[in-house]
């Protein structure tokens, strides 16, 4: 392999590095315009948007409201990233890390932000799709984390340099594909002996790992199912299907999204009553 590149002694930022999101990567925090967010009816404010780490939390809050807890209704506002709206001043009150998803609690005065805290928050406040025993409750914990260390290298590995990055490269693509064949296959194993994935209820778990597991077997994520071989691993894809089935993990997609087809978008949601304005496939 060819030596192309050698480090500098001090590294400087190139505002132009960084391939399809180049124009909103930067090396600091904090905000750079003054914006307020938009407040809703619900007690519950969201500000996401339809990437798998703002899907976890609107399946939780779709599955809290089909499960009946009426208290868990909620608005959703956009936070288009590609446009920055996560370094505005409101938005970077509620999370200093500029990353969607956020969550306001008007009801308790509490922000949360990190996809795997709010769906901690959400279950815990509502008593709902966490085990209260303690050993299967620390079985969704052991998996909610293994989610939250291992999709970077989904998502920033291999998903940046197999289909954001401006210029292919072997070295990353095989090694951040390894990786990422190696937790699917982590998934397969578990999945065969169990319906779901920290057991035999469906869980927070499930919620935070289907987005990007689930998304990635079932062809949705990078273009990258024949590359990664997806079909062989059949116990996942059984449970992806099975997720992807549910009626409020098919509300959930839809919700903060804003591109594809006018069927799969719903980019701001306040009640139950906004599904019925997409447009029919």
């Amino acid at each position: 392999m060819s030596n192309t590149y050698t480090p500098a002694k001090v590294w400087t930022w190139d505002s132009q590095n960084g391939g399809a999101f180049a124009s909103i990567n930067r090396p600091v925090s904090g905000a750079t315009h003054d914006k307020t967010l938009p407040v809703g009816g619900h007690d519950l404010q969201l500000y996401s948007m339809a990437t798998p780490n703002g899907v976890k939390v609107t399946m939780l809050l779709e599955e809290l409201l089909e499960a009946g807890y009426q208290a868990a209704d909620y608005d959703a506002w956009l936070i288009s990233i590609r446009d920055g709206d996560q370094f505005g001043s409101g938005f970077v009150g509620i999370n200093p890390n500029s990353k969607i998803p956020a969550l306001f609690d008007k009801g308790t005065g509490i922000r949360v932000f990190e996809s795997g805290s709010i769906l901690l928050y959400l279950a815990e406040k509502f008593g709902a799709f966490i085990p209260k025993e303690f050993a299967k409750r620390t079985e969704v914990m052991n998996w909610l984390f293994w989610q939250m260390g291992s999709a970077p290298f989904v998502g920033g590995g291999f998903g940046h340099f197999y289909a954001y990055a401006p210029e292919k490269y072997e070295y990353p693509i095989n090694r951040y594909a390894m990786e990422t064949k190696r937790q699917l296959d982590v998934l397969d194993q578990q999945l065969a002996n169990h319906e779901f994935i920290a057991g035999d209820e469906y869980s927070i778990a499930d919620m935070a790992i289907w987005p990007w597991y689930g998304a990635l077997v079932l062809g949705r994520l990078y273009n990258a199912a024949e590359f990664l071989d997806v079909q062989s691993y059949t116990h996942l894809q059984r449970w992806a299907k099975q997720i992807d089935a549910r009626p409020a993990v098919q509300r959930a997609v839809k919700v903060n999204r804003n591109w594809g087809a006018p069927h799969e978008q719903l980019p701001e949601r306040h009640s139950a009553a906004d599904f019925n304005s997409i447009p029919k496939a």
